[in-house]
């Protein structure tokens, strides 16, 4: 008599990455397609975002409502803040509660985790429990730009300062093959340049003025003429190199079984109007993993 063969858990890590994880979407896509089904969930700031919408079952409404975001639309969702952050994030957040609705942990069926930083220790946080919407808002809170987010005592921030890619947290919930969806390829070396540097990764236009108010200086002529690149680009593209770091470290002690790279070298960390485009490359970062998601699935 032949033993019934187990299955075995599969888990996918959501990294961080702005507006680039959008990508997660046509990535999800594309593994239901081939018929891979994950078991267990986790995701990082971005990666947060998504992986709770896809957790709760409504990732197919959020991927339409993305995908109709204008320019105009982000603008409208970013309230000044003058206080821990240049973004409140209360209208941004009240929208997402109304495309994934403001869940407990407890009342999804898909196992789920989210990765914060605690800003007193810099400790990383794994969030299991309570409000699905408030653990997200924690691990998309990137220092600077949004507000810190209090809970159970502590102010928290993006999980993507200590975990871009939580492959470990997948393990911890007991994944035993991880597919891990790493959205840093392209945002430093040689991938980058051809999206055109720092030229190709400039924060939006509305953002750059936002930047001059809060400094509440005047740019000079000879200061626009200049390439240097503005405060927040400086801000954001630092936050990029120090996550880029931190996941190829984290990576190269805790590989994933299989890595799914997507590549957006000209994304700006607040291009969330540009949500086809990186669904699609998102499919197409599958693409060119199929070969060890097939080997993987015949193991």
């Amino acid at each position: 008599m032949t033993a019934k063969r187990r299955k075995t858990r599969v888990g996918l890590a959501l990294g961080s990455g702005g507006a680039r994880g959008w990508s997660h979407i046509g990535v999800i896509h594309a593994l239901h397609d081939l018929g891979v089904k994950p078991d267990v969930v986790c995701g990082t700031s971005i990666g947060a975002l998504v992986g709770a919408a896809y957790a709760a079952g409504d990732l197919e409404r959020f991927a339409r409502w993305v995908q109709e975001l204008d320019r105009r639309e982000v603008l409208k969702l970013m309230d000044v803040a003058w206080g821990g952050g240049l973004i409140k994030g209360r209208r941004l957040f009240e929208l997402f509660s109304a495309q994934i609705g403001d869940r407990d942990f407890s009342s999804i069926a898909l196992p789920c985790g989210v990765v914060a930083t605690d800003l007193a220790t810099g400790r990383e946080i794994w969030l299991r429990d309570g409000s699905l919407l408030e653990a997200v808002r924690a691990s998309l809170a990137m220092p600077g730009l949004f507000t810190p987010v209090e809970r159970d005592g502590m102010l928290l921030v993006d999980g993507g300062l200590v975990n871009p890619v939580p492959v470990s947290m997948c393990r911890a919930l007991g994944a035993e093959v991880v597919i891990a969806v790493d959205l840093g390829w392209a945002k430093i070396g040689r991938y980058r340049q051809r999206g055109g540097g720092l030229r190709g990764l400039r924060a939006p236009s509305w953002l750059d003025r936002l930047a001059r108010l809060v400094r509440r200086a005047e740019v000079s002529e000879a200061e626009q003429r200049r390439s240097a690149p503005s405060i927040l680009e400086a801000m954001l593209t630092g936050i990029d190199i120090m996550q880029v770091r931190v996941a190829r470290s984290r990576l190269a002690g805790d590989p994933a079984e299989v890595m799914v790279t997507p590549m957006l070298p000209d994304f700006a960390t607040m291009d969330f109007h540009r949500a086809a485009e990186a669904i699609e490359e998102g499919r197409e970062a599958v693409a060119r993993a199929r070969p060890m998601l097939e080997r993987m699935m015949e193991e």
